[in-house]
């Protein structure tokens, strides 16, 4: 099956895989350019920041590596899903969430001197949501009820899942899709020889 599945990887006719300035770039106005300074304030540290503890782009860089995988699929599937059925949400949109749905993992694991340190007063979801929410507050970042509602259904409904009303919304279920196919689906990429050409780690994973 591996053998049968590469003959379908063309480089010449896959889409660019571009780094998180330029998807940051994609996203409109106002919020380009707070993802922008957020980028430019923080980006040693997000560039730095593990992916998981363990179970997805756990390694030196891995957060940096998650979302920018998660941006160039939603770029990509977004123009997929969108020549099938109108969407009811841009690709700025959808760029925009999947920028700044792990945005408290770059201060919640930290590497020291090669070993990967947890900070335990980001530990509970309620924890990490405050620290997000303070995040954006900073940088002015004022998010629709489309757009909040998937920052907070992006993993998924969990314990809000209803029989009787629909919890979560279209953008939410999109980047949900995302976010699983990079964090369940493709975990252990980018990698140095990866099928998708220009998808490479920030880190040599060595960390």
């Amino acid at each position: 099956m591996p053998e049968q599945a590469e003959r379908f990887i063309d480089p010449e006719h896959q889409p660019p895989y571009h780094d998180i300035p330029e998807l940051v770039g994609m996203i409109e106005p106002p919020y380009r350019d707070a993802c922008l300074r957020l980028v430019d304030d923080h980006g040693d540290r997000m560039r730095a920041a593990s992916g998981s503890s363990h179970n997805h782009q756990p390694w030196e860089g891995g957060y940096w590596d998650h979302i920018r995988d998660c941006m160039n699929l939603a770029s990509v599937y977004h123009d997929v899903d969108s020549s099938l059925r109108p969407l009811p949400f841009s690709k700025s949109d959808a760029l925009l969430i999947m920028f700044l749905h792990d945005l408290e993992k770059p201060w919640r694991y930290e590497w020291r001197d090669g070993e990967k340190v947890r900070n335990e007063a980001l530990r509970s979801k309620a924890d990490k949501k405050a620290f997000r929410d303070g995040l954006l507050a900073e940088y002015g970042i004022e998010l629709t009820p489309e757009l909040q509602n998937a920052m907070t259904y992006v993993e998924g409904e969990l314990a809000d899942y209803s029989n009787e009303r629909r919890v979560m919304g279209p953008l939410a279920a999109f980047c949900h899709a995302i976010d699983v196919k990079s964090a369940r689906m493709w975990f252990d990429h980018p990698q140095s020889d990866d099928a998708w050409a220009g998808a490479e780690r920030v880190t040599d994973g060595s960390g």
